[in-house]
């Protein structure tokens, strides 16, 4: 039977209320195939850890498919596990963990669902890891008409459709790639100068399996360094090798802490650090399952640009620091491999990923969101999908646009899956 629900409901940090006038929960799969074909205008909703309305459908419905998820299925012998779409990373996790296996790499909060990660393009860190829509391997989709479709990696339209920001169809099924389960200590350094930083970035990025810089841009330093590193599970004690002593004049933490520490805010919520090990799932995230993710009220924007860029884009941002300061919470860079899916953040470079996370002033922050993106345009950025951002089409940023809306053409000739952030944003002139 088919739940419903009125709509208005907000999205996790509360900045957003969607126009879907109805929330629709199938309880099979066949249901949610009627619901679809029938529907006017459509949209998927998983977690609701999306900052903008990219998963709205105003005078629409919005379906939720955690009642059709079912049970993971893991493929031993060929190392893949496929789940739900509206599983999230933090559910499935441990039992990948149980059976000896892992993901290769995780976001920084475990409480969003795998679909809406993937068609987003979400990321976790690491020079030599790629965003999490590059595990999947075959995925899934619901389409207009209601029909399935299985787009498997080799396909012609696979790498456009993994990350198709909810403009092709609701993602069903996923399958994803995984590696034998490792074990993560997380070290963190304080107060890294920023001219270090800059001088020694590719040697910052190389010191682990997974790197987060946090600043505010305006301070001379950045304030915290988190290092996670793949290693035997160890008591703690002596830093292995592959973990310094000193981080090029940034010291070592004396206490955990939470990546907006400089703001005062604790670190009760956050994964285990001072080199403690433990199983991946419960390291490579920052924030643990079970609490409010990050600081909860909060606003999210993210620019991707070209990791040979870096050096030069950090120095662009410091210049209107005493800007960005007042409204922030705190800023993370990370390293994200190239991949070649049309519509990831990562397509075809190496990328450095500048992430703000917002004290809850929209108006301010959606007012100084013009000048970060003038003064970081010398650098060709790509905004992450799910969060805050201003520019309209997107042409420049992502070469196989044109591709991706001829790709929506085919698989939603009537626009079902269309709502305003994509008319914005994807389907522009």
């Amino acid at each position: 039977m088919i739940e419903s629900a009125r709509g208005a409901a907000a999205n996790w940090a509360g900045n957003l209320t969607y126009g879907a006038r109805e929330v629709l929960t199938p309880r099979t799969l066949d249901e949610a195939r009627e619901l679809v074909a029938s529907a006017t205008r459509i949209k998927a909703l998983g977690s609701r850890h999306s900052f903008n309305d990219v998963a709205d459908s105003p005078g629409g419905v919005q379906l939720d498919l955690s009642g059709v998820s079912g049970s993971p299925s893991l493929d031993a012998r060929g190392a893949t596990v496929t789940v739900g779409g509206s599983v999230r990373y933090g559910d499935l996790v441990a039992q990948l963990d149980e059976a000896g296996f892992a993901l290769e790499n995780l976001a920084s909060l475990p409480h969003i669902t795998v679909a809406g990660s993937v068609a987003t393009g979400t990321h976790g860190s690491g020079e030599r890891h790629r965003g999490l829509a590059a595990a999947v391997s075959a995925l899934e989709l619901l389409t207009a008409d209601g029909s399935l479709r299985t787009f498997t990696r080799g396909d012609a339209d696979f790498a456009g459709v993994v990350v198709g920001v909810g403009a092709l169809g609701v993602v069903t099924r996923l399958t994803l790639d995984l590696v034998p389960s490792f074990t993560v200590r997380q070290d963190v350094f304080d107060d890294l100068p920023w001219a270090a930083a800059v001088e020694h970035f590719d040697e910052v990025q190389a010191a682990g399996y997974s790197v987060s810089l946090f600043t505010n841009w305006a301070r001379d330093v950045v304030d915290q360094v988190w290092l996670k590193n793949r290693g035997p599970a160890e008591a703690p004690g002596a830093l292995p090798a592959d973990v310094p002593a000193s981080l090029f004049g940034a010291a070592p933490a004396d206490g955990p802490r939470h990546p907006a520490h400089a703001a005062g805010v604790p670190a009760g919520n956050t994964t285990a650090q001072l080199g403690t090990p433990g199983p991946w799932y419960d390291r490579l995230p920052h924030f643990r399952l079970g609490f409010t993710p990050s600081v909860g009220a909060e606003l999210q924007t993210e620019y991707f640009v070209p990791r040979a860029a870096a050096p030069a884009a950090f120095e662009a941002l410091r210049g209107i620091g005493h800007r960005i300061a007042p409204l922030l919470l705190v800023s993370e860079i990370r390293t994200i491999a190239a991949d070649d899916l049309w519509l990831s953040p990562s397509s075809a470079r190496d990328s450095v990923a500048l992430h703000f996370t917002w004290l809850p002033r929209q108006p301010e922050v959606e007012a100084l969101l013009p000048t970060i993106e003038a003064t970081l345009a010398p650098f060709a950025p790509r905004p992450h999908w799910g969060k805050l951002f201003h520019g309209e089409a997107l042409d420049l940023a992502y070469p196989r646009l044109a591709d991706f809306r001829a790709l929506a053409e085919r698989l939603d000739p009537t626009g079902k899956f269309r709502n305003p952030f994509l008319d914005r944003h994807v389907f522009a002139d």
